[in-house]
């Protein structure tokens, strides 16, 4: 089978080449050229976004499937429709379980919920552009199938929120130092985390599925905990004290920190539970195997052993200091107030 990967280098694209390739398939990679292609497999350098480029580059091939990781905007999921229109038997794109409905109605999480997230911007464009794929789908130009993952983590990351997304070791030097940390709300939100080797297996058992054609998926793990114990466990992964946890409020954060919107109130403060029967209906060996605890465990040992993963945001650790001040300050002046009627 001949699978094109656009991307293919990031945490959960190059989980799924990996496994690709090891079942068999003869795997190509599209991409800039920025990062090292996997060992291998085919490479081609272009920009996917510059289409006459990418034409160029692709000379004309085929593919049994393309999965697509790098479609953010409606002008992007035009192109791609233009470049592989009868050039793929199936064509996947990564959408984001970040595009289902906020806040939500039922806390479990089908591919029936609505796609309705006005916190994020990300998230609807992802959603707008699920429904120029579909339509393409419809209208015969192009044989799609929609994928969202949520929260996925690999080797190079720490997937906690309100850490670094750019340099993931940050959270872990700051519970090695006994720093506070932020986790919104009081620590209860219900979510799940992940592993890229799990999220890999639902997606390449979906290529070539006929089954798959014209349909959408979620995959995540089962496994369900709040975020006080995801913390707790990636504390435990790194050989620290128990964290210093200071929950915070996220209209709080927000208020602080608005560029926080999205990803708190859009996602990630918010409880879900993904219902996983579809894909493991089109999917039978589909499992997630990989508890976080597990996980976690193996990114920071990988991390610990490269220097070049272990570098510190220090923007972030001084944004969040001041956000940890600012809300003690304020804790202690109402408690006050409230001493003193």
């Amino acid at each position: 089978m001949k699978t094109l990967f656009i991307g293919g280098t990031g945490i959960i694209s190059s989980a799924c080449v990996e496994l690709a390739k090891h079942r068999g398939d003869s795997v190509t990679v599209l991409n800039r050229g920025n990062s090292k292609a996997p060992e291998g497999v085919d490479s081609v350098v272009a920009d996917v976004n510059d289409l006459e480029s990418a034409r160029a580059a692709l000379s004309g091939r085929t593919w049994d499937a393309v999965v697509d990781f790098t479609v953010f905007d409606q002008e992007q999921a035009r192109s791609r429709i233009d470049l592989f229109a009868g050039a793929t038997g199936q064509y996947v794109f990564i959408s984001s379980a970040s595009a289902y409905q906020k806040p939500v109605v039922d806390f479990r999480i089908t591919e029936e919920t609505p796609l309705e997230n006005p916190f994020w911007e990300y998230s609807r464009e992802k959603a707008n552009c699920e429904g120029l794929f579909m339509e393409a789908h419809k209208n015969g130009s192009l044989p799609v199938t929609i994928v969202r993952p949520s929260l996925t983590y690999g080797a190079t990351h720490v997937p906690l929120v309100l850490n670094s997304w750019r340099l993931p070791y940050t959270l872990v030097d700051r519970m090695r130092r006994g720093a506070p940390v932020i986790v919104p709300g009081d620590g209860s939100s219900l979510w799940s985390i992940t592993h890229s080797d799990d999220f890999a297996k639902g997606l390449v058992g979906l290529l070539g599925c006929a089954e798959a054609l014209g349909e959408d998926f979620h995959i995540t793990t089962d496994e369900v905990l709040t975020w006080d114990q995801y913390f707790s466990l990636t504390a435990q992964a790194a050989g620290a004290p128990a964290p210093d946890i200071v929950h915070i409020a996220s209209d709080f954060i927000i208020s602080c920190m608005p560029d926080k919107e999205g990803s708190l109130l859009g996602d990630k403060a918010v409880s879900v539970v993904f219902d996983n029967t579809k894909i493991k209906r089109v999917v039978p060996d589909f499992v997630a195997s990989i508890p976080f605890s597990d996980g976690i465990r193996r990114s920071i040992l990988n991390m610990d052993a490269d220097e070049s993963l272990r570098s510190i945001d220090e923007e972030a650790n001084r944004a969040y200091d001041k956000l940890i001040s600012v809300y003690r300050a304020g804790l202690d002046k109402a408690k006050q107030a409230f001493a003193n009627p």
